[in-house]
């Protein structure tokens, strides 16, 4: 159980920091704990797993790349990953390319047989305006994997970060 349903479920067990709350016990502390709790809750987020850009694929096969067992498992899921922005095509945008190494270019190909093994394209919470940043940068967001066109821009990617923060 989480700290506010043990408090509300008034646990019980001798030792525990609830005892005695479902008689009636409860003191401001615990009222202080529950109340913090519903308004920082802790976070969906609380700690992305790292991936470096040696462990987006396992190998190359017939069909071209296979992602890695490590893409699989955390399709999904929150992930942190480092690399350098590609310039972006415009000043304000929602999403952006990151890859291995600096580029020059905007990496996007006409389809994902094309697919460079060492960009991933990241979309943003929500819109910004950018300044072309030359150093590496990390990014945070959910993981998803797959071939997938942008109904908007026509772009094809394999790996994508969604709903991502980066610094």
């Amino acid at each position: 159980l989480t700290v506010p349903e043990q408090i509300l479920a008034g646990e019980q067990s001798p030792g525990s920091r609830f005892h005695g709350i479902a008689s009636g016990n409860l003191t401001r502390r615990h009222v202080l704990i529950v109340g913090l709790t519903v308004c920082f809750p802790r976070s969906a987020h609380a700690a992305a797993t790292g991936l470096s850009f040696d462990e987006l694929y396992g190998k190359v096969g017939v069909l071209g790349l296979e992602f890695s067992r490590k893409v699989l498992e955390l399709s999904g899921q929150y992930v942190r990953i480092e690399g350098f922005m590609a310039p972006p095509l415009k000043a304000e945008a929602d999403f952006f390319v990151l890859g291995r190494v600096p580029m020059a270019i905007c990496p996007f190909c006409s389809s994902d047989a094309d697919w460079p093994d060492d960009i991933v394209v990241v979309y943003l919470k929500r819109k910004q305006t950018f300044e072309h940043n030359a150093g590496m940068i990390a990014v945070e967001g959910t993981l998803e994997h797959g071939s997938w066109t942008d109904p908007q821009t026509g772009f094809v990617s394999l790996l994508r970060i969604r709903d991502a923060t980066f610094e």
